[in-house]
């Protein structure tokens, strides 16, 4: 099989939807206009059930197949990003400084099209919940959507996702079994000393090189805390400190980025952080004071799941154009709430070269979403087949 007919078809409209979306990007959970043009084409389409305001802005719905029958949940994420746009296309974000720059917009038009084609032909069993959520980038919507219970309230069993990759050939699918994408912490750590001139440093407490001494320190978590087979990221990303070259700072401080896929390293990782720094600090007589917040958990797709989630693909693309072993990421994705609570796989689909995702010359290639659209038909009529 390759994509559906029916779905070849929508291609225009489904370009149409994603290039109306894409001039009109909004951010966080402030979806608004997203949400009532979504929820427009839903009515348009004839689904069952239209749930709005979940997470502010987030949308589920529902489509009702032939017969009794299990949930199976497909999420797209509607927001944007803060970047000023700089593709040159026709369809450029309406919106100063804000763009559809990871590709959102075409996440949305493919449940679209999948919508469309499912409330068409319900060839189903059971029901499909299509889950439009907002705060992807910032926020954690999709933590808040399942913090007000669309799970449960609903009766969704599984749940899958697609995010396009502008590093995939058109058309192709990658996923993995087990973590794909990485959970993602932050930190903030301010150093206190005591300020003055800096021809008298022996007046001083410098935080200075209490903060050069903690960075360098801290990149012995992986190297020398964590078995190296486990993947890890610990980056200092900021680093501010003075105002003169003949002053001595009262306070500095430092931000860093922390990854990793294991909740025990990411336990122990964070131990560690607070053990070097507080040590330092303790070495060259500052106070310090660190802010570390846990962020999205790793994104862990259930086997099964993913062996199913392969085959539809495959279905939808051929064998040679999946890659069912495709390792991991380090880059995070609040999808991970969501597989935290119900099993189900989160793949990428690939949409040829092009600028990459965050960059203001990226574009969504609308050939990709023929593909994706199809791929979540299909998964719902394989997975809760008629008769």
């Amino acid at each position: 099989m390759a994509v559906l007919n029916r779905i070849a078809a929508y291609a225009p409209e489904m370009a149409e939807w994603r290039r109306q979306l894409h001039r009109h990007p909004e951010l966080r959970f402030a979806c608004h206009k997203t949400a009532a043009f979504v929820a427009a084409k839903l009515r348009e389409f004839g689904v069952d059930e239209i749930h709005e305001g979940i997470a502010e802005t987030g949308i589920v719905a529902l489509i009702d197949g032939e017969g009794e029958g299990p949930v199976i949940g497909l999420r797209a994420d509607m927001d944007a990003l803060p970047i000023t746009e700089a593709t040159g296309v026709e369809h450029a974000s309406e919106v100063p400084g804000v763009m559809h720059a990871c590709g959102h917009d075409g996440h949305t038009a493919m449940l679209l099209g999948a919508a469309k084609y499912l409330a068409e032909t319900r060839r189903f069993r059971g029901r499909v919940a299509l889950i439009f959520q907002p705060a992807e980038e910032d926020g954690g919507g999709g933590e808040v959507m399942v913090k007000e219970g669309i799970l449960e309230r609903f009766g969704i069993g599984e749940v899958y996702a697609l995010h396009n990759s502008p590093t995939v050939p058109l058309g192709h699918f990658v996923t993995t079994p087990g973590p794909i994408m990485a959970s993602v912490d932050t930190a903030r750590v301010t150093l206190t000393g005591r300020g003055g001139h800096g021809a008298y440093p022996h007046e001083c407490v410098d935080p200075i090189p209490a903060l050069v001494g903690m960075v360098g320190a801290l990149q012995t978590i992986a190297s020398r805390n964590i078995d190296p087979l486990d993947e890890v990221v610990v980056s200092v990303t900021e680093i501010h400190a003075g105002t003169a070259s003949n002053i001595i700072p009262e306070t500095a401080w430092f931000g860093a980025t922390i990854r990793s896929f294991r909740p025990e390293v990411r336990a122990r990782i964070q131990t560690r952080f607070e053990e070097i720094v507080a040590g330092h600090a303790a070495a060259y007589g500052v106070q310090a004071e660190i802010d570390y917040e846990l962020g999205y958990p790793a994104t862990v797709n259930a086997p099964d799941q993913t062996a199913f989630a392969v085959e539809t693909a495959r279905d939808v693309s051929g064998a040679a154009a999946v890659e069912a072993e495709g390792g991991r990421e380090m880059g995070a994705e609040d999808f991970s709430y969501l597989l935290e609570k119900r099993p189900g796989c989160y793949l990428f689909l690939g949409q040829g070269k092009g600028a990459g995702l965050h960059h203001p010359a990226y574009e969504f290639n609308d050939e990709a979403a023929p593909y994706g659209a199809s791929f979540f038909a299909r998964l719902v009529e394989r997975a809760q087949p008629l008769g």
